[in-house]
């Protein structure tokens, strides 16, 4: 069965970097888009950084743009978030996502926590 399994999450000061990674499983990784997203205390889940199938191509979150790099391995079914310059309000749950067949999948999270 499809599973999407995140890990890399901790607290950090804020400035630090942490990086995301997202191991898949159960499915044709290299012909599907992946992408991350997060949700905070209160808010609603949004989307924070997508990479195509093949990893040329990307998208970000305004708010994120210049700090956060998504990108994949294909050889490793494994999609990464790099998190530069973290800042309190990127404190969330982050999850990996991909769409298969028209049914979403989702991980179980991993909380990133960025306080002095």
């Amino acid at each position: 069965q499809v599973q999407v399994v995140e890990s890399g999450g901790g607290l950090v000061q804020p400035g630090a970097s942490l990086r995301l990674s997202c191991a898949a499983s159960g499915f044709t990784f290299s012909s599907y888009p992946m992408s991350w997203h997060r949700q905070a205390l209160g808010k609603e889940r949004e989307l924070v950084a997508q990479i195509s199938a093949t990893g040329d191509s990307t998208n970000y979150a305004d708010s994120v743009k210049g700090r956060f790099t998504i990108s994949r391995d294909n050889a490793k079914n494994t999609v990464y978030l790099q998190m530069n310059s973290l800042k309190p309000e990127d404190t969330a749950v982050y999850y990996c996502y991909v769409r298969r067949l028209l049914k979403d999948y989702w991980g179980q999270g991993t909380q990133v926590t960025v306080s002095s």
